[in-house]
């Protein structure tokens, strides 16, 4: 068990050595998608979230047809628009996707050429998880026996850790996590297991909180991302910065928002000096430092 203090050092913005990207890109940007897959005979994952519904029963129907739109339609919307932008996302995917009904829509983004990275094995937080690391090395397993290669990156559900948790994700092989949104840089970690990255995570960007939790309208997320975007572009012409967006299905794939996240990817766009990645090629670009 390790504390922040014990896993990397203080880092100061203005006193860092300018980073540089491909083709001396301003700034990064990488999108998440969440896919996951839910047990209807189970309490909501997240204890927060309830649907448009508000109903808090189990088994809770609504919710759980909620999250079954995402698969059925929303995630295809998803892929539509980014396939017509030539773009390509991270899948933080629950592993059970791979195995059970959700099979073809992780077979449409291994086709799509996705990055797929960790997000628990079932949707449930690390923290409630009675043998966390079994959970985390059957996620490993079963993502790289689906794709073919081993996957770098977790994004745990709903961000959640333990004290232990990076140890157990170092173990298993994987390379980097998003579940600790404090730079816009990437931070090296330290473990027992080895060394582990952090990758800039922008949390106020994730349509789950802004758009359930704090219940925004979805004009409101699109402001977000392209305030956000042209702020770190402005203060990348000296200093580089990364961003991520992360979107749900059942959330930002729906008719009403999807013209929201069309517009802000076609606002990133227009810049040709920015570099819009997957996670994987992120880690992979500054790993070779």
């Amino acid at each position: 068990m390790k504390l922040p203090s014990e896993r990397f050092d203080y880092s100061a913005m203005p006193q860092r050595e300018p980073i540089k990207l491909p083709d001396g890109a301003r700034m990064a940007v990488y999108l998440v998608v969440n896919v996951e897959e839910w047990d209807i005979e189970k309490p909501v994952a997240r204890e927060y979230v309830t649907s448009p519904a508000g109903v808090a029963t189990v088994p809770n129907i609504p919710n759980w047809a909620w999250h079954e739109y995402g698969m059925r339609v929303g995630i295809w919307r998803i892929m539509d628009a980014l396939a017509k932008r030539n773009l390509k996302a991270a899948a933080a995917v629950n592993a059970r996707v791979c195995e059970g009904a959700g099979e073809p829509v992780a077979k449409a983004m291994l086709d799509a050429g996705w990055d797929f990275m960790g997000h628990g094995y079932a949707q449930a937080a690390m923290h409630v998880i009675e043998n966390q690391e079994e959970a985390i090395d059957k996620s490993y397993a079963v993502l790289k026996n689906y794709t073919g290669k081993a996957p770098k990156g977790w994004l745990g559900p709903g961000l959640h850790e333990t004290l232990d948790t990076l140890e157990y994700l170092a173990g298993a092989g994987f390379k980097y996590v998003c579940d600790w949104p404090m730079d816009e840089h990437p931070v090296a970690m330290k473990t027992r297991a080895g060394p582990i990255m952090a990758m800039p995570y922008s949390f106020e960007l994730s349509d789950l909180p802004m758009m359930v939790v704090h219940q925004h309208q979805s004009e409101v997320w699109l402001n977000r991302a392209v305030d956000q975007f042209d702020r770190l572009y402005e203060e990348g012409e000296e200093q580089p910065r990364i961003m991520s967006m992360s979107i749900h299905p059942y959330i930002m794939g729906v008719p009403h928002r999807i013209k929201y996240f069309e517009a802000a990817c076609d606002h990133i766009l227009e810049k040709s000096d920015v570099w819009f990645a997957t996670a994987d090629e992120l880690y992979d670009w500054f790993s070779q430092d």
